[in-house]
């Protein structure tokens, strides 16, 4: 990569160093950075972001709010997310007048998780079936998330609706939506926390039925 080239003229007289001309060949250098480059742009190119998609409340004025949040009460759960890794939920609409109608539970397989698959068993139960006939080649890849699509998105289909407060951590939101993957819920929105739901943790606290419900998950 580099030569050394001595210097002629006073080369010959006694006592006088020989001139010394030094050159530096760059070209496997660059040959190296064009391979780095090419290198990373393939990497950059072949790693896909890894993305979730999520459900959020239209804002279109023109559609009626009853279109808007009309879904079938025994396939809804609500879930309010409060601090020190607690999460609230009722089924359906909020019963103000019953305390017992909002539970506790937490983020564990054996809390929230628990909780979401015996709601969504049959979607469940469909998914491992299909799996299974992608496992004996019976369908290909493409028609296993055409079909899984399906089964997800089917009407009637369970609904989650995912309430965090302010006293909750963004881990506690990851949590939630993590859980929507692995239980096969597709249908769910992250809404605003409201005062009613604000009133039904309090009434529940005040009813003191809070610490026999958890203890029960």
């Amino acid at each position: 990569m580099a030569n050394v080239n001595a210097g002629g003229g006073d080369s010959g007289k006694k006592g006088k160093p020989k001139k010394l001309n030094l050159r530096v060949d760059f070209t496997p250098m660059v040959d190296m950075n064009m391979l780095l480059i090419t290198f990373f742009m393939f990497c950059t190119t072949l790693s896909k972001p890894q993305v979730m998609n999520l459900v959020m409340p239209t804002k279109d004025t023109n559609v009626n709010v009853e279109d808007r949040t009309k879904a079938d009460e025994s396939k809804t759960v609500t879930l309010l997310l409060a601090g020190n890794d607690v999460v609230y939920y009722y089924f359906g609409k909020p019963d103000y007048e019953n305390p017992a109608s909002l539970m506790k539970t937490n983020y564990s397989p054996e809390g929230l998780r628990t909780m979401i698959v015996r709601r969504n068993s049959e979607v469940i139960r469909q998914i491992a079936e299909l799996r299974a006939e992608r496992q004996a080649n019976r369908i290909n890849e493409e028609q296993f998330r055409e079909r899984r699509r399906e089964i997800q998105d089917a009407k009637g289909g369970q609904v989650v609706v995912i309430k965090p407060m302010q006293e909750s951590r963004y881990k506690n939101l990851v949590d939630v939506l993590d859980e929507m993957q692995i239980c096969s819920i597709n249908m769910y929105a992250i809404v605003d926390f409201t005062e009613g739901d604000q009133f039904l943790i309090n009434n529940l606290l005040a009813s003191g039925g809070a610490t026999a419900q958890a203890s029960a998950q």
